[in-house]
């Protein structure tokens, strides 16, 4: 957590769109969701973005459990 925020570092270059499509892969990995059901709304080209979850019974928490990747 970075204040009222989630802070996420990424592997792929934010060379067209590649870091935007990680991070949509990423998040609907780790929420158990389809990566249709996640939109970045605000911020595409920015390194601060908003990013919605379009499904129901999703748990936040899930993305401050320890990646076992890492």
């Amino acid at each position: 957590m970075y204040g009222d925020c989630l802070k996420l570092r990424l592997a792929s270059p934010p060379v067209d769109g590649k870091a935007n499509a990680c991070l949509v892969e990423y998040l609907a990995q780790r929420l158990g969701v389809k990566r249709g059901q996640i939109v970045i709304a605000r911020g595409m080209s920015s390194r601060r973005k908003t990013v919605i979850v379009a499904a129901t019974g999703v748990d936040p928490a899930a993305l401050l459990e320890k990646d076992e990747r890492i």
